[in-house]
């Protein structure tokens, strides 16, 4: 469905409608190379590849993004002791509204997901959808068969209800681990390698779902592709 020219601007986080205007106004805008000045231009958002001062944009319904968190980052607007992940991205995608799928320690790196799509971001969070997450950790003391064994049967949690089990449980070095865990309580991966007799020393999401880390440099940042969006939903193409 066609939409206003402003409008478009205004949804892809260019700014208040009145601004958005200005920039029409101003000639600022280029589609297929020739410059749009009405704000009141009716276009086809499908699709549409448009520049703004020369840099090329593609409207987006809405956004999906993998970002791989450094340390020393929180997953919060008021970021109180640290440096904020939304540092990382551009001021369009923090005027768009978009917030972290569940939150990673300040200290803990790795695929962090962000979106403005409310379905989106309550499927993944939702404690009944169960969507696996894989962690690398790095233990302070060396790892144990028994400690191994522990996590795969499962462990009790400080004032959470239940046990706490992990699968695919794959230890890659004395002192380092592959697990993945399927709720999302608070700390749950410190708290269960605490509940063994050993401590975390650092902590890396490598996969939610079906999707991995894409490969990027720390603070770097990509849109998922409609495949990479549905494998973080942990849904399969194999029927």
């Amino acid at each position: 469905m066609a939409m206003l020219l402003e409008k478009i601007l205004q949804s892809q986080g260019f700014g208040s409608r009145k601004y958005c205007q200005q920039l029409i106004k101003n000639g600022s805008i280029r589609i297929q190379d020739q410059i749009c000045d009405n704000p009141k231009q009716n276009i086809q958002p499908e699709n549409l590849n448009f520049h703004v001062f020369n840099q090329e944009y593609q409207y987006r319904e809405q956004v999906y993004i993998a970002l791989n968190k450094p340390q020393g980052y929180e997953c919060s607007h008021q970021a109180t002791h640290h440096q904020s992940v939304f540092s990382l991205l551009p001021e369009i995608l923090i005027q768009r509204g978009v917030q972290c799928v569940g939150r990673l320690d300040q200290d803990t790196t790795g695929l962090i997901l962000l979106t403005d799509d409310g379905q989106y971001l309550q499927a993944l969070t939702h404690p009944r959808k169960h969507v696996p997450k894989v962690y690398h950790v790095t233990t302070v003391d060396p790892i144990s068969q028994e400690q191994v064994s522990k996590l795969g049967q499962g462990v009790e949690l400080h004032q959470e209800k239940g046990s706490f089990a992990a699968t695919d449980i794959e230890l890659l070095v004395e002192n380092r681990l592959s697990m993945t865990i399927h709720q999302g309580v608070y700390h749950q991966v410190k708290r269960m390698l605490a509940a063994v007799g050993n401590r975390v020393e650092s902590l890396h999401r490598h996969k939610i779902g079906l999707l991995e880390l894409p490969n990027l440099q720390e603070g770097e940042w990509i849109y998922l592709s409609p495949l990479q969006k549905q494998q973080s939903q942990n849904i399969s193409l194999q029927e």
